[in-house]
């Protein structure tokens, strides 16, 4: 299957194999940019897809990936104290150039280089959840705890209530 993928999902794939994780990507027919198409793609709730959202820290232009679940919006101020600093949406070249992925395809790992990550608390709600992997019609379906261990993230209450 990883010869029929995308370079960037084969990237992601890779990286998911030398971690040791026994995950598998996924091309997906129909789109899954938004949290609503990967749902629908996958036949799951929308609180079951992992978002993968770029900001950037107006304190120091460093990113800060938030990975949340489809059904939340941020709420950039709690993120924002978390990390101690003020957040703001990144545009499409910012996120390219600190993740190496298009918006719509952002993985939750194998970027070019590592990137302050927050996941939002809500996603262990559900025993499997979909990430983006690398294109916006690819995904891999993981557990909570395998993000969290791929990642190294810490969980936070980031949802706007």
């Amino acid at each position: 299957m990883a010869e029929t993928l995308k370079s960037s999902t084969r990237k992601v794939q890779a990286y998911l194999n030398s971690r040791g994780f026994d995950l598998r990507v996924q091309q997906i027919p129909e789109t899954t940019r938004t949290a609503a198409e990967a749902a629908k793609a996958v036949n799951c709730d929308v609180a079951c897809i992992a978002k993968s959202l770029i900001f950037r820290n107006r304190d120091n232009q460093e990113p800060v990936l938030i990975i949340a679940s489809g059904r939340n919006r941020v709420d950039l101020e709690k993120a924002g104290k978390v990390l101690g600093g003020k957040l703001e949406r990144a545009d499409a070249d910012f996120a390219r150039k600190h993740t190496g992925y298009a918006i719509g395809g952002i993985p939750p790992v194998a970027h070019g280089k590592p990137v302050t990550t927050l996941l939002d608390r809500d996603l262990k709600m559900n025993p499997v959840i979909w990430a983006a992997a690398g294109t916006p019609n690819s995904l891999f379906s993981l557990t909570p705890d395998e993000l969290q261990d791929l990642t190294g993230a810490e969980w936070v209450g980031i949802a706007q209530d």
